[in-house]
């Protein structure tokens, strides 16, 4: 599918106006990352692939229609919590990250697109996850391309509700992480329930797929 395209399906998807707040943010990331390192991918096109399609593709699941509350583990420059947010904005967002200078670029972009359901935690997530307002309380925890999935389920677990899922967006080495994470399944009381295959990537697995871990 040419860009053009894939352009043409967000709007189709999601409308006219959250396509468009979808662009303006990822264009906001492209312009700061002049300055500060908040993305790897800096060709426009590219990124609208691998940064909104790719984050967006979680929106197929019907546990992320049902889920209410979201915290984005890693969340870095947004991705994917602060688009999620843009087309979601009946669920609230937890935007967690270890450094205070991305988290205030999300701020600012937030604040200037009006997206109102995102709010930004500085804090580490083996750290912050202890505490009563954290540990337990969200319906989903969503984390892309942060650490292996072993370490990643010791993190984001804890933030889970019971009967709540941890969505991790994995690459093409995802069943190797999955064989290596099991005890920490075990140990987090999580099990995994699917590996999803997003419709975009169904001719081409080398983008994500989504390890869908529900907290039992």
């Amino acid at each position: 599918m040419e860009m053009k395209d894939k352009v043409e399906k967000i709007k189709y998807l999601y409308g006219e106006d959250k396509a468009e707040k979808l662009i303006s943010y990822l264009d906001m990331v492209l312009d700061r990352n002049r300055f500060i390192n908040l993305t790897a991918v800096k060709d426009r096109d590219e990124a609208i692939e691998k940064h909104i399609i790719d984050s967006l593709s979680i929106c197929e699941l019907p546990e992320y229609k049902e889920a209410e509350t979201i915290i984005d583990v890693g969340t870095g420059a947004g991705f994917p919590g602060a688009l999620l947010a843009i087309v979601s904005p009946e669920k609230k967002f937890i935007l967690l990250d270890s450094t205070l200078k991305r988290l205030k670029v999300i701020d600012e972009f937030a604040e200037s697109l009006g997206i109102d359901n995102v709010t930004t935690v500085h804090a580490r997530a083996e750290e912050i996850a202890r505490k009563p307002e954290f540990d337990a309380a969200f319906d989903m925890c969503v984390s892309r391309a942060v650490a292996n999935l072993s370490t990643l389920s010791e993190w984001c677990l804890p933030f889970v509700k019971k009967g709540g899922w941890f969505i991790s967006y994995k690459g093409e080495n995802y069943l190797e992480e999955i064989e290596a994470a099991k005890k920490v399944f075990t140990k987090r009381g999580g099990k995994l329930v699917e590996i999803y295959t997003p419709s975009e990537q169904e001719e081409d697995i080398s983008g994500h797929v989504l390890l869908k871990i529900k907290k039992i």
